[in-house]
């Protein structure tokens, strides 16, 4: 699937401690981020890539890009 074909993630929900809890991506779609995770490790979402973290779970970041504004952290949040 081509690059402007692929969804994208537009904005988050965070819990309280500030972790990312759920995804909205460009075609208005809600994820869960368990769901999320499986969307990005099948290819289907632009501009984020899946990593294992040093605790041995595997984690969405946004690809390295050197611009902070599109990191997943500074999204918009959403309800």
């Amino acid at each position: 699937m081509p690059n402007n074909e692929r969804e994208s993630f537009v904005a988050v929900q965070k819990n309280g401690n500030g972790d990312l809890t759920s995804f909205q991506t460009s075609t208005g779609r809600v994820l869960a981020y368990d769901q999320a995770l499986q969307e990005v490790q099948a290819g289907n979402i632009a501009g984020v890539n899946a990593f294992k973290g040093k605790d041995g779970e595997t984690y969405i970041r946004g690809d390295a890009d050197g611009d902070p504004t599109n990191n997943l952290d500074n999204l918009p949040t959403f309800s």
